[in-house]
């Protein structure tokens, strides 16, 4: 007689062992995970709280990087140096120490070679749950990406240059507090690297912690903490920028961006949330 095989109990009928082996597995990749998780977000905080000490140099490094094929775009990031860099470590220095600290040297610029590749696309309209997991993406993009020459930066910021005649307007930039890295979107004109410096300074003072000061449907400045002097009299025309709203506002409707960074300023609000300021 033909003995039909019996199927295997530990494939098809698990037996209590091995279900507790299955279940005892999946609790120790969850704790694994967690643990991995907690890790980077400790760290992520020691190295957020460290940088806004003030009391040491944050190194911060840039990737140029060419955003479109353009022959314009890609010359431009080719001849990028990193003097071209330096009025934004001299404007830090001029905000920190106006806002009552000694540290000489706030920002060690870092200039790394061209990348060739792009970082993921922004979900935009995406959900929470989207944006989350672009920004998971990201970060390990970031990772992949992250072997410039010199010290280890604490602040990475991917500069994409765009030739202005095939994109007149460009998408928001993006810094992100959460592994301290910016995403920044500028115009590749020679003509508008001083306005291009303001851009990578408020995106910089975001992966701080500095919030956005202006209506993200107009994109005019807030009144008072979108206003470099709040107090003066008559309000407008306003002489300065604050750097997290962007423009200086010369009426209740019309601002417009500095045409270099030095006539942008850290207000007190932001200086409060970068840690450059006590709490109000």
């Amino acid at each position: 007689a033909i003995r039909r095989a019996r199927p295997c109990a530990g494939l098809f009928h698990p037996s209590p062992r091995t279900r507790c082996d299955a279940t005892m597995f999946r609790k120790l990749r969850i704790v694994i995970l967690l643990f991995i998780l907690a890790t980077v977000a400790v760290g992520a905080w020691r190295s957020n709280a460290r940088a806004t000490d003030w009391k040491n140099s944050i190194h911060v490094t840039l990737y140029p990087i060419a955003g479109d094929n353009s022959p314009v775009t890609r010359r431009t990031v080719a001849q990028i140096r990193a003097e071209d860099f330096a009025p934004l470590g001299e404007w830090m220095q001029e905000q920190v120490q106006h806002h009552g600290h000694s540290l000489l040297k706030p920002l060690a610029i870092n200039l790394a070679p061209p990348l060739d590749a792009l970082p993921p696309p922004f979900p935009t309209g995406g959900s929470a749950l989207t944006i989350g997991w672009w920004s998971l993406q990201l970060r390990w993009w970031a990772w992949l990406h992250d072997s410039a020459p010199g010290p280890k930066a604490q602040i990475r910021l991917f500069v994409l240059y765009h030739d202005p005649a095939l994109s007149p307007r460009l998408d928001h930039s993006l810094g992100l507090r959460k592994g301290m890295i910016g995403v920044i979107k500028v115009f590749a004109d020679r003509n508008e690297h001083q306005r291009n410096m303001v851009i990578v300074a408020h995106e910089l003072l975001h992966t701080l912690g500095a919030s956005d000061k202006y209506d993200l449907s107009t994109n005019q400045p807030l009144y008072p903490d979108g206003y470099a002097e709040p107090g003066r009299q008559p309000r407008h025309p306003q002489r300065f920028a604050e750097i997290m709203a962007g423009r200086i506002p010369l009426g209740e409707d019309r601002a417009e961006i500095p045409e270099h960074l030095f006539r942008a300023v850290i207000g007190p609000a932001t200086a409060t949330e970068i840690g450059l300021a006590p709490a109000r």
